[in-house]
């Protein structure tokens, strides 16, 4: 367990994983090293998961890397991770697994972007708020992007009409929080002024699930489970557009197990409205 976030310098993070990294690669041996994983837990009120994420990665090397973001159900309060005994907010918790039993890492989301662009022209980066979208008041803006009214913004209003930022050549999901009585909005991942944002447009998310799952089928030849970190937007926008039961009997299909986050991540990325996982085999086709 990482402890106090906030003050915690990077550099020491990465350090610690990579000593963990060789303490582990000592113990399993060279042969073995390709089996290694590793998990991360966040506390997903602490506005350092980007650089949490990218601290991890550079201290693992070529090990991949999955998590997730703790949650209080949408109170926005306060959230806490517990590692042998230890109870702490402001923290997060890294978990190197070494197995001889085959895995994929993989993620899965359900939008794709338009062509309707807002721009972060005011913005308060150190606690992800935005307050002007293309020089006007960010929620007003926002609404009007997606057709609906500011006043009856809510959680379902942002899992239905998430917002994407290109990075790479790939489009992300930046995920809106929470609206703010002066119409500022609230996001689960990093914002600055000058990030072009691009309005997504949903698409079957029973489907892209699906295919995400069959193709993991595919690469290892059977799947014996999946340990997965499920946006709580997701889960909301399930609700909304009511699929929520096909999602939850896909899940049981594919025996599903784990968490329901306020962020998700994947290798070096903090990710929004996303399903991340890692996939483990038949235990047969280890042996």
């Amino acid at each position: 367990m990482v402890e106090n976030l906030s003050s915690s310098s990077m550099d020491s993070i990465t350090g610690e994983v990579a000593a963990l990294r060789r303490l582990l690669r000592g113990r399993i041996g060279h042969d073995r090293s390709k089996g290694i994983f590793a998990l991360c837990f966040i506390d997903g009120l602490s506005y350092a998961e980007e650089a949490v994420t990218s601290a991890i990665h550079w201290g693992l090397d070529d090990v991949p890397l999955i998590g997730g973001s703790a949650g209080d159900d949408l109170k926005f309060e306060t959230t806490r991770l517990m590692a042998n005994g230890r109870v702490a907010s402001d923290s997060a918790i890294i978990v190197l697994v070494a197995t001889e039993i085959p895995f994929h890492v993989f993620k899965t989301d359900n939008f794709i972007p338009t062509d309707e662009k807002l721009v972060v022209t005011a913005s308060d980066p150190d606690h992800r708020i935005v307050r002007e979208f293309n020089a006007a008041n960010a929620a007003e803006e926002y609404a009007a992007s997606v057709g609906i009214l500011p006043q009856t913004l809510t959680p379902l209003s942002f899992a239905s009409h998430p917002v994407v930022v290109k990075v790479g050549g790939e489009y992300y999901c930046r995920s809106i929080q929470r609206m703010h009585p002066d119409g500022s909005l609230s996001f689960f991942c990093a914002i600055d002024d000058g990030i072009v944002l691009s309005i997504a447009q949903p698409k079957n998310m029973v489907e892209s699930t699906r295919t995400a799952f069959e193709d993991v089928e595919h690469k290892l030849g059977g799947i014996d489970m999946i340990l997965g970190f499920d946006c709580v937007l997701r889960r909301l926008d399930a609700r909304n557009r009511q699929v929520f039961r096909d999602i939850s009997e896909l899940y049981r299909t594919n025996k599903v197990i784990g968490f329901g986050t306020y962020g998700e991540q994947y290798r070096s990325m903090h990710l929004n409205q996303t399903f991340t996982g890692i996939a483990f085999g038949e235990r047969q086709a280890a042996e």
